[in-house]
């Protein structure tokens, strides 16, 4: 939904009121994050069907030596190779953060932008000239480190980086600006941050149970093979292959760090919303709007993440 006036001339700031170029590099954002996604998940899937068809007895047999199960387990770790060097060549773990940090900087300036959020503020001198210039030297740093720029290939221009909706909430009094900030920004972030303490919780629930499970049943069969009761040396490597394996989708998914992280940056703007509500002044505005996003950026996620863990 776009802006709009109503009886009070508010106005509500969606994602679809920012530039192009941030619909694109949010596009390719999530597609390369599923492709990264779905290339882990098959190597997984790959390494521990490989080690259920080795575990399989050699009884069954084609012509006296070929064993079909073997040849199929081979299959299945020549297809790890087969993805892992895929995933190589394409980089598409690298392109979904580059593109990912790209869309959330153009969406956080122009936030900046509309609403007077520092560096661009009421007194900021040719605020357009100002706000293209940073955008384009943020984006040149990305590009440096392998961001590949879809204006390059569809050829947009640079006026599509101030959008109508932007320089209309621009020119907004200030009790309009702030309320649709708090509102359609701080508020927003804040309950996406908490969604995704909900969902990164019952992750973490799901994979430990998984990998307890696996483990206690490995640790069963172990424990009957010491005693000579029985226990199959296949079946508990088996078992901990797929331990293994949930243990790493588990780490590489990041469940259990990013809800320490995500609740932090969700109890921070929690008490900025606080502030911009009952003391945060217009002159002390720009700046409240500039720690705000600074706080609700990547590169401040993941440095909680290393730090909490």
């Amino acid at each position: 939904m776009t802006g709009y006036h109503g009886p009070l001339q508010s106005m509500v700031f969606r994602n679809a009121d920012l530039p192009a170029l941030f619909h694109r590099a949010d596009e390719l954002a999530v597609a390369r994050q599923r492709e990264a996604v779905q290339a882990t998940r098959l190597q997984l899937l790959l390494l521990v069907l490989g080690a259920c068809l080795a575990a399989l007895p050699g009884t069954w047999r084609i012509g006296g030596a070929f064993q079909p199960a073997g040849a199929l387990s081979a299959l299945a770790y020549a297809g790890v190779l087969v993805v892992t060097y895929r995933a190589s060549r394409r980089r598409p773990k690298s392109q979904w953060q580059l593109n990912r940090s790209a869309a959330e900087f153009i969406k956080s300036m122009s936030w900046r932008y509309a609403v007077h959020g520092a560096p661009f503020d009421s007194a900021s001198p040719d605020v357009d000239g100002a706000y293209l210039s940073r955008l384009e030297e943020g984006l040149a740093e990305l590009r440096k480190v392998g961001w590949a720029d879809p204006r390059e290939a569809e050829k947009a221009s640079g006026s599509e980086l101030i959008t109508p909706a932007m320089r209309m909430l621009r020119e907004k009094p200030f009790r309009v600006r702030k309320e649709t900030y708090v509102r359609d920004r701080l508020i927003e972030q804040r309950n996406w941050y908490h969604r995704r303490q909900v969902v990164s919780r019952r992750a973490t629930a799901l994979w430990s149970a998984t990998t307890a499970a696996l483990t206690l049943l490995a640790l069963l069969l172990g424990a009957l093979r010491a005693f000579s009761v029985g226990g199959s040396p296949a079946a508990a490597g088996l078992l901990s292959a797929a331990a293994a394996a949930s243990v790493a989708w588990s780490e590489i998914r990041r469940h259990q760090p990013l809800i320490a992280a995500h609740s932090l940056v969700e109890e921070d703007l929690a008490a900025m919303h606080t502030a911009m509500e009952t003391v945060v002044t217009e002159s002390q505005w720009p700046t409240a709007v500039y720690e705000t996003e600074r706080v609700v950026s990547p590169q401040h996620t993941d440095w909680l993440v290393q730090h909490r863990r």
